[in-house]
């Protein structure tokens, strides 16, 4: 079980990392598929935008590292804690009354995806 869980948890931080440098290097692009309106047109937006996708990167590093680490507790533990982030994202577009598609189809399974994840590497690792 505990290969299934890592590579859910490889293929989660490869795609954030991925949906990161999306960000970095065409924010606008990147912002369509987020499941909010684009912001509104000005010189910095681009800049902010990018901002999320440092974030990412960092975020999808934070889980290769603790794999790199070896430990699956910390694997697990991590997937945990950041599924906050998917779980907030989908929070913010409700609220906003954003795309329901793409809050509970993309951040919703994402962090359904994490925590099956973790659970398995925190309670299965001695």
């Amino acid at each position: 079980m505990h290969w299934l869980a890592l590579g859910i948890a490889l293929f989660v931080a490869l795609a954030i990392i991925a949906i990161g440098i999306q960000y970095v290097v065409s924010p606008r692009t990147a912002t369509r598929s987020f499941g909010l309106p684009l912001p509104e047109d000005g010189v910095n937006i681009a800049w902010w935008l990018r901002l999320k996708g440092v974030r990412d990167i960092a975020s999808g590093l934070t889980v290769l590292a603790f794999m790199a680490w070896g430990v699956p507790r910390g694997v697990g533990l991590i997937l945990f804690v950041e599924a906050i982030i998917p779980v907030g994202d989908m929070l913010v577009i409700l609220a906003a009354k954003g795309s329901t598609k793409s809050a509970f189809g993309m951040h919703g399974l994402t962090a359904v995806l994490m925590v099956l994840a973790a659970i398995p590497l925190l309670i299965g690792a001695p």
